[in-house]
């Protein structure tokens, strides 16, 4: 997975539909979701579209499989995972993840329906990651 500041460099080149382009391959990059575990216990709440998040790893290395059913929001996931993938579970539990985001201005690039499970997800990360860490 490319890390997130490759990502924000290329999509600082692109414009419009190009920007979508670049969600849409991020999407198709991410490492494939099992459909056996896209529950409801792996549904983000609060998306337009369905999106899954299972954690793995451990306390030294997060790693998380996701998945949407819609292109560009699977883009979305995939920065909100490029994020903190790999990453020890205490860093990620403190990292501000929208911050993180803020060179993408999803806010004013895409749709609010596109953008707004966003808070969800990056909440339900650092929950895992906060879980992890403390254990």
């Amino acid at each position: 997975m490319r890390s997130l500041n490759d990502i924000a460099e290329e999509y600082d080149f692109l414009e419009g539909d190009e920007r979508y382009r670049l969600l849409i391959e991020l999407g198709r990059d991410l490492e494939p979701m099992p459909d056996p575990l896209k529950t409801d216990a792996t549904l983000v709440r609060g998306c337009s579209a369905a999106v899954w998040v299972y954690p793995t790893g451990d306390a030294d290395q997060l790693h998380f499989l996701a998945d949407s059913n819609a292109a560009i929001t699977k883009g979305i996931v995939a920065l909100v995972i490029s994020a903190v993938q790999d990453k020890p579970a205490k860093e990620v539990a403190q990292m501000d993840i929208a911050a993180a985001l803020d060179p993408f201005d999803l806010k004013n690039q895409l749709s609010s329906n596109r953008t707004q499970g966003v808070p969800n997800m990056i909440a339900l990360v650092q929950e895992h990651a906060a879980r992890i860490a403390a254990a």
